[in-house]
């Protein structure tokens, strides 16, 4: 099944047996990591690209430890390197981690459970693309060209650009690309000891497609 981005309809039920119970919203999270979190190697993940970019992400096991934890294993595996950037939108996000390039594919691991959180899918924003049922994400991610509070609690953000937003802006554009830029390897560690998020951008995202 595909692992795209949905816009998430609003379902009109004809009967309810009884009134749903409020769900809590997410604990507030802190934008910027926690230093003692940043400065951790194994929470800062490094991706290598074919147009000769590199990315590096600050990963926030702190907002979603199982999704980190599989980013964590699937890079152990070597499983991202090679794959392509399948879907990428300009001006809304660049979404890759799918070995057959057509995002409908994941890895041999199960699906995780959703781990919503408070931090927004801004510019640079790194979050677990899944289908229309919130438990569905595996390997797949999308990186944010800009923001779309539209998205936030909806998908699990799981990190954020800190070094790099220039590369990710250069991945070439198309669902899917002619020639896909690549992560040529992916991998923990990086020089980086200080976050800095990827800065804000003023104009909208466009609306958010659906399908694959």
């Amino acid at each position: 099944m595909s692992k795209a981005l949905f816009a998430l309809p609003i379902l009109s039920l004809a009967l309810i047996a009884a009134k749903p119970a409020p769900v809590a919203p997410p604990a507030p999270l802190i934008l910027v990591a926690p230093a003692a979190l940043a400065a951790d190697p194994a929470n800062r993940l490094t991706l290598e690209l074919s147009t000769g970019g590199k990315v590096v992400i600050q990963l926030r096991p702190d907002a979603a430890p199982a999704h980190v934890e599989r980013v964590r294993t699937l890079v152990g595996q070597g499983f991202y390197n090679g794959t392509p950037f399948h879907r990428v939108i300009p001006g809304f996000m660049a979404q890759g981690g799918d070995p057959t390039g057509k995002g409908e594919g994941g890895s041999p691991l199960p699906d995780l459970k959703a781990e919503f959180n408070s931090l927004p899918h801004l510019r640079g924003t790194v979050s677990a693309a899944r289908t229309g049922a919130p438990d569905t994400a595996n390997s797949q991610f999308y990186i944010m060209f800009a923001p779309r509070v539209s998205l936030d609690y909806k998908y699990t953000v799981f990190g954020r650009v800190i070094e790099g937003m220039a590369a990710v802006d250069a991945i070439a554009v198309g669902e899917p690309p002619a020639e896909p830029t690549r992560i040529v390897r992916a991998s923990l560690g990086g020089a980086v000891a200080t976050e800095r998020p990827a800065a804000p951008v003023d104009q909208p995202a466009p609306a958010a497609p659906s399908g694959g």
